[in-house]
C-alpha cells in the first residue's frame, strides 16, 4: 500500500508514496520509525491531525540510516516535541555529528525537494539538520519497549555501513529501511549502495523473520503472502542486479561505462523513479565499484 493510514492496529503509515515513515503506538507510548525526506513534513503534519494521533505519546524516533532521504523530519520532531529520545546505530552517530556531513545532508535535501517541486517546505518549516540534535545509540540485539509493542534492533549494514533494520515481534512487522528491497511498483530495486556483499549477507539474516508486515520507507508496505515472501524474492533480485552489473562491466571494462549504462537503463524503465538522475548516478558508481573489485 502506498497511501497514508493504518496498517493495523498500532501501527500507521505516514507521508507519501515516495518517502514515508512510521508510527508504532504501544500501549505505553508510540515510536516514529525513519525519518523520511524533508518535504513529507507538511503531510505528515496533515495526516496526523486527519488520523487523530496524539503527539504527546511520541516519546522515541528511530533512525534506520544516516542518508538524507531517511533523516529528513527528524529535526522538525525534535524540535516540536524537545523530549522525544531519537536512536541510531554508532555509525550513524559518528555521520550526524560530522559537519561537513550534516551540510551534504541539508544540501540533498533541498536539491530534492527542488526536484519535486517543494521548495517552499524549507520557508514554512526549520527543518536543517545540526550536531546539536542528540542521539542514542542502540545496536543489535537492543529493544525499544512501548508497553505492549517493542522493537528489536538488528544490524544490517551494505546499503549503508550505519544501516540498522527494527522488527516488532508481535505485530510481525519488520522496518528494513532500504537494507531490505524497495518495492517499487511491480519491482523490487537492491540497494546494496556501500557494500554489495554485505548488502546480500544482511538479507539472508532478515530472511529468517517471520514477516506479516513488510515496512519500507520508499513505495509504502506489503503484506500477506507478499510480505512473507519479499525478503526471498529481493534475494534475488539483488543477485541478478550483481549478475548485470558484472556483464556489463566485463564488456566496457570501465566503471563510468557501466554507470552510464545502469543509469540509462534505470531511467528507461523508471523514468518516475523517486531519486534525481545525479543522486542515482552516485549510487550506482558506488555499487559499480564494490562488484567490481570483487570479480576475478
Amino acid at each position: 500500500m502506498r497511501q497514508a493510514g493504518k496498517v493495523v492496529d498500532g501501527l500507521w503509515y505516514l507521508g507519501r508514496e515516495e518517502s514515508g515513515i512510521y508510527l508504532m503506538e504501544g500501549s505505553s507510548s508510540s515510536a516514529l520509525i525513519s525519518g523520511g525526506m524533508s518535504w513529507i513534513v507538511p503531510h505528515v503534519v496533515s495526516q496526523v491531525k486527519e488520523f487523530q494521533i496524539d503527539l504527546k505519546r511520541i516519546k522515541k524516533l528511530l533512525i534506520l540510516h544516516a542518508h538524507f532521504d531517511h533523516l529528513g523530519v527528524v529535526p522538525f520532531f525534535k524540535r516540536l516535541l524537545p523530549d522525544i529520545k531519537i536512536f541510531a546505530s554508532k555509525e550513524a552517530l559518528k555521520i550526524l555529528n560530522n559537519e561537513a556531513k550534516l551540510d551534504t545532508i541539508n544540501r540533498f535535501s533541498r536539491d530534492t525537494a527542488a526536484e519535486f517541486g517543494q521548495s517552499s517546505v524549507f520557508g514554512d518549516f526549520d527543518l536543517d539538520w545540526n550536531s546539536e540534535i542528540e542521539i542514542n545509540v542502540v545496536a543489535e540485539g537492543d529493544v525499544l519497549e512501548l508497553g505492549n509493542l517493542s522493537l528489536e534492533i538488528i544490524e544490517t549494514p551494505g546499503h549503508s555501513f550505519c544501516s540498522i533494520s527494527a522488527y516488532s515481534p508481535e505485530l510481525k512487522a519488520l522496518f528494513p529501511s532500504d537494507s531490505g528491497g524497495i518495492p517499487f511498483k511491480d519491482a523490487i530495486i537492491p540497494s546494496g549502495n556501500a557494500n554489495y556483499s554485505m548488502y546480500q549477507e544482511s538479507l539472508a539474516k532478515l530472511n529468517a523473520l517471520e514477516v506479516h508486515y513488510f515496512c519500507a520507507d520508499h513505495c509504502g508496505y506489503v503484506t500477506g503472502d507478499e510480505a512473507r515472501q519479499f525478503i526471498k524474492r529481493t534475494i534475488t533480485a539483488a543477485q541478478d542486479f550483481r549478475n548485470l552489473v558484472e556483464r556489463v562491466y566485463r564488456r566496457t571494462g570501465s566503471l563510468e561505462k557501466t554507470v552510464k549504462r545502469l543509469v540509462s537503463l534505470a531511467a528507461a524503465a523508471r523514468p518516475d523513479y523517486f531519486l534525481p538522475s545525479s543522486i542515482l548516478e552516485s549510487v550506482y558508481r558506488e555499487m559499480v565499484r564494490h562488484i567490481a573489485g570483487d570479480l576475478p
